[in-house]
């Protein structure tokens, strides 16, 4: 039976945006989800609280009254902190700059930066504009910057002097920004807006105009202070903000395949992140860690939005992933939650692990962490309950979704039980509903317990892909009820209470001479090995079997692991059918997206490339060969 409760009731439980009641939040969740058990594979998320039909920006001005001198954002790696009245009057301020280059509601603009103020104050801006936020991947190279600005015919992009990555001195985008400027490869494109993060190392003075098609380059102060004592409307006349609006296109991380340009509106993100702020139990008390990446839905919906849809404080580190810079923000913020993706979590125990000598991070400060959200990747379990152990995050939720469904669809609870946090990424946010289906036409619900192809249908699936309607009819498939479905390519089974376990993307399962092996299951195997600190596991070409286990190994530091020992590990703890034929030393990173995903098709690619270097005897990890690292 659904507790009904409209939201006027439900914030009379946990306060208008204030601070809640944990007991009465778990109570309302745990009775607004209470079911009998399923017998097939599809679920309905709760009916409750109702969905918030506003604008991102509308929801701000409420929270603003309420909250308005509480810290909304602190960016650490420039010292420069926002409350929420400062975050609504400045991204004004910027939003009148911007109307002033001809901004409008509609235009797609993009947004080349790291996480800083001003991607923060650029958010609220545009939403505030009604034009559409655009967030690119720092680490593009010129051909795909112009590929996503041309694809999107883009009005105007913004983008930092430099561009800071993991492990990498910082790139000059110079050449980036010079090229546009003197070829018409984008002929969209208006005015680049440039932001200074550079500390004297890049002279913006070196860029000039082009004579040939009148773009030019705007420092993003001059545009800020252009729009200061401005109170020019924001909308042209006839124009309005409606929550079915465009208002975020997000390219999609390519992990298996080209990028797309999800369409993702005011409706979709904003319940979005106030769904998943909830069931983290935010308050206006909670200060929030976020290295992963503004450009991506984990940085802006799961930090961003589940923050300022909280009055909660989002603490960026850096512009980038620095696992140093994270937990020292964790212990001088005293932060409450932190989130990241598997190999971010990874990376920063990783330091605490080390020799006290060589230790760069002390372990103190930690005990005012609960809660946050590993999300991008499946968590091993070994993982998790390391992250509870050494970080005290005892209430660390599980998140699962994809860009196009704004992101998240499933998500454990603070107080799930340990198994299902381990072994599930939880059950449906509310207003959101999946099955599990048949990969193949004509898609039929499979029954409880029965692997298939995950689909999720609700707000918060996107419009489309941007100008890609081939692309959009491969995965968004209209039911007999005019449902929308989103067919997510991921393999999942459903258990009686409605808990999803994600096996494996479709496309990473391994077909060994006609048996379908499921890389997770040995990549949870392999990580519960003392000396094994990464892993990743692809299928390899093979003349008899077709494909074959091929696993990529990073020891711990320091540690060092035999093929041989690797092999017996799996033979033991699983079968000797999914033991790897070759163990590959991941020697340097492993190739990832910069939001944290491994991309496997590379790993493939690589894998393939060391077998015919090193050929097949070597290739299959004989003759007590040894990984080290």
């Amino acid at each position: 039976m659904t507790l009904l409760l409209n939201r006027a009731a439900f914030r009379s439980i946990r306060g208008p945006l204030g601070k809640a009641s944990k007991t009465a939040r778990i109570a309302l969740w745990n009775t607004s989800t209470r079911r009998g058990l399923l017998t097939m594979s599809r679920a309905d998320g709760s009916k409750e609280p109702p969905l918030l039909r506003q604008t991102v920006s509308s929801h701000l001005t409420e929270t603003v009254k309420l909250h308005g001198d509480r810290t909304a954002v602190v960016s650490r790696h420039q010292q420069h902190r926002l409350t929420y009245r400062s975050l609504d009057e400045e991204s004004t301020i910027l939003a009148q700059g911007l109307l002033r280059q001809g901004v409008g509601k509609g235009d797609r603009v993009a947004v080349s930066l790291g996480n800083n103020i001003e991607f923060a104050l650029a958010t609220y801006a545009l939403f505030k504009l009604g034009a559409i936020l655009v967030p690119l991947n720092p680490s593009f190279n010129i051909t795909q910057v112009i590929s996503a600005l041309t694809h999107l015919d883009a009005s105007h992009l913004v983008v930092s002097l430099e561009t800071n990555l993991p492990r990498a001195a910082p790139r000059s985008n110079l050449p980036l920004i010079t090229q546009l400027l003197e070829t018409n490869a984008a002929p969209s494109l208006k005015k680049m807006i440039t932001v200074d993060n550079s500390s004297g190392r890049v002279n913006a003075d070196l860029l000039g105009s082009s004579a040939t098609k009148g773009l030019r380059t705007v420092k993003y102060r001059d545009v800020y202070d252009d729009g200061r004592n401005r109170m020019n409307p924001l909308l042209r006349p006839g124009e309005r903000l409606d929550p079915e609006d465009i208002v975020n296109i997000q390219f999609t991380s390519g992990t298996t395949s080209a990028p797309k340009a999800a369409c993702l509106t005011h409706l979709g993100i904003l319940n979005n992140g106030l769904a998943i702020g909830d069931r983290m139990l935010l308050t206006p008390e909670d200060s929030v860690c976020c290295p992963p990446p503004l450009f991506h839905c984990f940085g802006a919906v799961l930090g961003f939005l589940a923050c300022t849809t909280h009055a909660s404080a989002i603490v960026f580190p850096a512009e980038c992933f620095d696992p140093v810079a994270t937990l020292k923000a964790v212990q001088e913020e005293r932060c409450t939650a932190l989130h990241g993706v598997p190999t971010m979590f990874t990376s920063a125990l990783e330091l605490l692990e080390r020799p006290k000598e060589n230790r760069q991070v002390e372990m103190w400060g930690f005990d005012r962490l609960r809660t946050g959200i590993a999300a991008g990747s499946p968590v091993p379990p070994e993982l998790m309950k390391k992250l509870h152990r050494v970080l005290n995050l005892t209430e660390l939720t599980i998140c699962y979704g994809m860009t196009e469904t704004s992101p998240v669809s499933f998500m454990t609870t603070t107080d799930d039980p340990m198994e299902k946090r381990l072994d599930s990424v939880g059950r449906l946010l509310p207003h959101v509903s999946a099955k599990i289906v048949n990969p193949d036409p004509p898609h039929e619900v499979l029954p409880i317990g029965q692997k298939g192809e995950l689909a999720v249908a609700g707000y918060n699936v996107q419009k489309g892909y941007w100008n890609d309607p081939a692309k959009e009819a491969e995965v968004m498939k209209k039911d007999d009820q005019g449902i929308v479905w989103m067919h997510t390519g991921d393999e999942a089974e459903m258990d009686g209470e409605g808990y999803i376990r994600i096996t494996g993307r479709l496309k990473d399962i391994i077909i060994r001479g006609g048996e379908n092996i499921h890389p997770l299951e040995i990549e949870n195997c392999l990580l519960a090995h003392p000396n094994v600190l990464e892993a990743s596991v692809v299928g390899l070409k093979d003349e008899k079997y077709g494909e074959i286990v091929g696993a990529f190994i990073r020891p711990v530091e320091g540690q060092t692991v035999d093929i041989e020992d690797i092999k017996s590990w799996v033979r033991t703890n699983l079968s000797n059918h999914l033991v790897p034929k070759h163990v590959i030393p991941m020697t340097g990173h492993y190739p990832k997206t910069a939001s944290g995903k491994i991309q496997k098709f590379k790993l493939r690619e690589m894998g393939q490339r060391w077998l015919k270097e090193k050929g097949p005897e070597q290739g299959k990890g004989m003759g007590g060969g040894r990984v080290c690292g």
